[in-house]
């Protein structure tokens, strides 16, 4: 599997004791992390830090993403971006702004998306978005 880009989702399920190992997207993540990779963005981390509020947890995500590479959106990523939210739009399904973005940064970036929203899963049947699924 090629790298793939980690959304908040996959990551808070990733560091929920709640979650056990063996969830699929706790495992394909922790299966990345060890092989070819996983990539995300500067908003995916503000996301995670702002949802958990135990210091130690957020010493330890910050901890872990110091080896994580981001990839951060310009300009025309943005542009790109309100393009993708419209077009969802139009055929009915809601993309919100950050998820927006993030959708067009794996798009020009041709990673995958691993995530636990559905919302991206509706948006992939109308914008060229790869989500990851348990095939």
């Amino acid at each position: 599997m090629r790298a793939v880009f980690a959304d908040t989702s996959a990551w808070s399920r990733f560091y929920r004791d709640d979650i056990p190992d063996t969830d699929p997207v706790v495992d394909v993540l922790g299966n990345q992390l060890r092989g070819v990779g996983v990539v995300t963005t500067g908003v995916v981390y503000l996301e995670l830090l702002r949802g958990f509020t135990r210091p130690n947890m957020r010493s330890a995500i910050s901890a872990h993403f110091d080896d994580v590479p981001f990839i951060e959106p310009d300009r025309d990523d943005y542009a790109a971006a309100a393009d993708l939210s419209l077009t969802c739009r139009r055929a009915g399904v809601q993309l919100e702004t950050v998820d927006a973005l993030i959708a067009q940064v794996c798009i020009a970036h041709d990673l995958t998306l691993l995530t636990a929203d559905a919302d991206f899963t509706h948006a992939a049947r109308h914008i060229p978005l790869d989500v990851w699924s348990p095939r």
